[in-house]
């Protein structure tokens, strides 16, 4: 009984992280929240330019990062911010890869779109475990920066 106490408290924990979308492709946005509340996590907000983001990031555990935004190739610079000056883990979900392929600082990683609800949860579940400090399988749809 013990153990499904601590299993149920970690999932608990995995599963209160706030995800931040920023993404400026409003439908690509709707259904990455729908993927994310489907699973049991919050979306702590939609953003699509680095304006938004930086003021919704204070209520937001993890960030899925487009490169290309509203007010232009900002997701890069936006994302080293986050992880930098908000402790957020970073992915970014981009068409373009290679764009971010030497990575960005303080980023996890990138995936390359379209990325399917399957992989979202993967990734959800991925960068969770890895802020409450739990041991998990890193995607393999997901290049991860050094």
């Amino acid at each position: 009984m013990a153990t499904n106490v601590v299993r149920r408290c970690q999932r608990d924990d995995l599963m209160k992280q706030r995800v931040l979308i920023v993404e400026d492709e409003f439908l690509i946005a709707l259904d990455l929240g729908a993927t994310v509340e489907g699973i049991g996590m919050q979306v702590a907000g939609l953003a699509n330019n680095r304006e938004q983001a930086l003021r919704l990031a204070p209520s937001a555990d993890i960030a899925f990062v487009d490169v290309n935004l509203a007010d232009g190739r900002t997701g890069p610079d936006l994302g080293r911010r986050l992880a930098e000056e908000h402790g957020l883990a970073v992915v970014f979900m981009t068409g373009n890869p290679e764009t971010v392929a030497g990575g960005v600082k303080g980023a996890v990683g990138v995936v390359q779109k379209p990325v399917m609800p399957s992989l979202v949860e993967q990734l959800l579940k991925y960068l969770a475990a890895r802020r409450v400090g739990r041991f998990a399988v890193v995607p393999a749809q997901m290049t991860v920066f050094a």
